[in-house]
């Protein structure tokens, strides 16, 4: 076992061991939560090494990252996920390696991805990022819709061709009333897809909680965390 692999698997244990005692600590299965490990700077090379260690889900933000390494590993069991804020000139290019979206946030985008879906004969699960930040613009510092945007998309996701809802993603906004209450703010999501389900009941994911807060989304309900510097290390400084 070369030492990265080795470096890779005993972070993936601590993540487990922490993702597991949360689960306990909420009365929840292990079942229940899915990781998906968030890849983005690290090399193709760490993303084969997870897959060898069991790891199915990972994760990107930028599209020109992400492209050349989705190719490099078209050959590994993974499902990959995009979670950055994607302009609409990079959809086509997303659209053939995501498996999932998870940063829908406005009606050009879900045009978009729809679209480019049909055209090359995909299915693109897409969740709702919402933001529990935005101001009055309707808009959160890092992308996402407001709650009360969140019915109108949604709806939109649903009708058109080349897309699946599945569900709601946010991250814990920095200002407003939910900053540093991390648990407030992942009930509030679990509140709103509860609402979500009632006229979209196929929408059950839950993407919630990050290295830093992953124990307060699963303990609002999350069903899907994002980590990346608790499995891969911390990121080198660019420039």
């Amino acid at each position: 076992m070369t030492d990265r692999k080795t470096e890779l698997a005993a972070n993936l244990a601590k993540v487990e061991e922490r993702i597991t005692a949360a689960c306990a600590a909420a009365g929840r299965e292990r079942a229940e939560v899915t990781l998906v490990v968030v890849t983005k700077t690290y090399p193709a090379s760490d993303v084969r090494i997870l897959s060898e260690l069991g790891v199915r889900h990972v994760a990107e933000n930028r599209d020109q990252d992400a492209a050349p390494k989705a190719a490099a590993c078209a050959d590994l069991p993974l499902k990959w996920h995009f979670v950055g804020q994607l302009q609409t000139n990079k959809v086509r290019s997303v659209v053939g390696y995501a498996d999932v979206v998870q940063s829908v946030d406005r009606s050009r985008l879900v045009t978009a991805l729809s679209k480019e879906a049909v055209r090359v004969g995909r299915e693109v699960g897409c969740l709702i990022q919402v933001a529990l930040d935005a101001g009055a613009s309707g808009r959160g510092e890092r992308g996402g819709v407001g709650p009360d945007g969140i019915e109108e998309l949604a709806d939109l996701v649903a009708d058109v061709p080349g897309l699946r809802l599945d569900g709601l993603m946010t991250v814990a906004p920095l200002t407003g009333e939910y900053a540093g209450r991390e648990q407030a703010a992942f009930g509030r999501l679990m509140d709103l897809s509860t609402d979500l389900r009632r006229t979209h009941p196929a929408a059950t994911m839950v993407s919630a909680g990050m290295s830093a807060d992953l124990e307060q989304a699963v303990a609002a309900g999350a069903t899907h965390v994002r980590v990346g510097t608790a499995v891969l290390g911390v990121r080198p400084r660019l420039g």
